[in-house]
């Protein structure tokens, strides 16, 4: 039996990048689909495509940011595939700022909005479903950038509180048999880094020295941890967060090298 027969799942971001990766994998292991994403017509694309195959999904077009309209468009697609049982909240917006001094009260709001709020506003759309089935798996996109100073405060700010928030969704909806658990992405290779791939063609090979598995992670690495935690592998996993990150949060090897001057 595939890992994810019979569940309904709800993925945010859905249609590029790490989202689409998720949706490709929850699909091979059984799963139906609710793919939503801001981008409409990307959604309609893609749940055309993916029903010309075979597949169980549904798409649900709307902005995490709009509650109202956001559960409007779920529950419109749960009409279609079912209820609800595994959310994975992959949908975020960028930092607008770098630093402290570039962050106004406006970029700050938005970006709280975005990352954290919007969060909230997905698992709380469904999350009903979820208790009166007895049954969940949460599954929160956050980032290296919420455990460590890496820039963009007001991004890092609103992902270190998804930690706080997973914990709380683990702690309160747990006897409900609901889990929820926290993935902290490291440098990922998606559609998000074009522009600056364009701008500069090597700016990932820089990046790698950080890593000590010398590369970034493709959005398929991510996808395979999210599977994981929205299964029953992982039915005794709850409250976790999980840096899928190459080995970045563990240490880094170059900066040790120069403190001891060891080349190697």
């Amino acid at each position: 039996m595939k890992r994810l027969e019979g569940r309904v799942a709800l993925v945010t971001g859905g249609v590029g990048g790490v989202g689409a990766a998720v949706v490709k994998d929850f699909l091979a292991e059984g799963a139906a689909v609710i793919i939503s994403d801001i981008r409409a017509d990307k959604v309609d694309e893609a749940v055309a495509g993916l029903k010309a195959e075979g597949h169980a999904v549904a798409g649900a077009a709307a902005s995490i940011t709009d509650y109202d309209a956001f559960k409007s468009a779920v529950e419109a697609a749960s009409g279609e595939l079912g209820p609800v049982d595994i959310v994975v909240a992959n949908a975020f917006v960028g930092g607008t700022a770098p630093t402290l001094d570039k962050t106004t009260p406006e970029s700050f709001r938005q970006d709280v909005a975005d990352n954290l709020a919007g969060t909230f506003n997905t698992v709380r759309a469904v999350i009903d479903g979820m208790k009166a089935a007895r049954r969940g798996a949460i599954v929160v996109i956050g980032s290296v950038n919420g455990l460590t100073t890496l820039g963009q405060p007001a991004y890092s700010a609103a992902k270190a509180g998804l930690e706080s928030l997973t914990r709380t969704m683990a702690t309160e909806y747990g006897e409900h048999n609901i889990r929820a658990n926290i993935i902290c992405p490291g440098t990922v290779q998606t559609p998000a880094w074009d522009a600056r791939i364009a701008q500069k063609p090597d700016v990932l090979d820089g990046l790698t020295k950080w890593y000590p598995l010398g590369r970034v992670a493709t959005p398929g690495d991510i996808a395979k941890a999210v599977t994981f935690l929205a299964s029953e592998d992982a039915a005794f996993i709850s409250g976790v967060t999980l840096p899928v990150d190459g080995g970045l949060m563990a240490g880094n090897l170059q900066m040790a090298r120069e403190l001891t001057l060891e080349d190697r």
